[in-house]
């Protein structure tokens, strides 16, 4: 297994978790800078043995409403979501069909269809929807199946919505009226979903955006 994360930190703790952590291949480095995330593609395949599937991850956003983002704004949102798939998926796609094939999952967004702030960031993420559909078809006849899943808001300790649950109960509250169940997404549900998909369970599926939203109304507070 190989993975890539912005610090080493984190890569490191990753490593001593596991009871083999010389089967895990680690850098740490930028997606979003090309050669460094294609180096990184062939380096783990080279050390690996191959490549039996990949997913791309990474995500975010840059600016704030559509009057105060600048151009710059605008563009590394779409480095950091669009542009590092497209180069995640063509440098991974030559190993996998050496390998006669495997699946690819791209973790894109409720925000990809359900519209809310920041423009550039919903923007990004129904590009990388589209994608892979486009992607689906275009590799089929190397074996290759891309697929998306769209997490709705996650309960991650520290981050934003695990700040307003302890900060401000009642407007917590009041957002998780927006899930279903009432209950927001939590990250493990995401990655059984990515496990399933990357699974040979799934042989069958390609070309989906697969949502783990708990039925997700309005992706942020803020509503539609």
């Amino acid at each position: 297994m190989a993975t890539c994360a912005r610090e080493a930190e984190p890569l490191e703790a990753l490593s001593n978790s596991l009871h083999s952590p010389e089967a895990l291949f680690t850098r740490p480095l930028d997606v979003s800078v090309p050669e460094l995330l294609e180096r990184f593609v062939d380096e783990a395949a080279s050390t690996l043995g191959g490549l039996d599937g990949a997913v791309a991850c990474a995500g975010g956003a840059r600016g704030r409403g559509i009057t105060e983002a600048t151009t710059q704004d605008w563009s590394a949102t779409w480095e950091m979501n669009v542009g590092h798939v497209a180069r995640l998926v063509a440098t991974s796609a030559p190993h996998l069909r050496a390998a006669g094939g495997g699946p690819i999952v791209v973790v894109a967004s409720v925000s990809g269809w359900k519209p809310g702030p920041q423009a550039q960031y919903g923007a990004a993420k129904a590009a990388q929807i589209h994608m892979v559909s486009s992607l689906a078809r275009e590799l089929a006849m190397d074996g290759i199946r891309v697929n998306a899943v769209s997490p709705g808001s996650m309960l991650i300790p520290g981050k934003r919505w695990d700040r307003m649950r302890r900060e401000d109960p009642a407007a917590f509250d009041r957002f998780r009226a927006e899930f279903a169940g009432g209950d927001l997404v939590r990250p493990e549900e995401v990655a059984d979903v990515i496990a399933f998909l990357l699974s040979d369970q799934s042989r069958g599926v390609t070309g989906v955006n697969l949502p783990v939203d708990k039925g997700q109304n309005a992706p942020t507070p803020e509503g539609y």
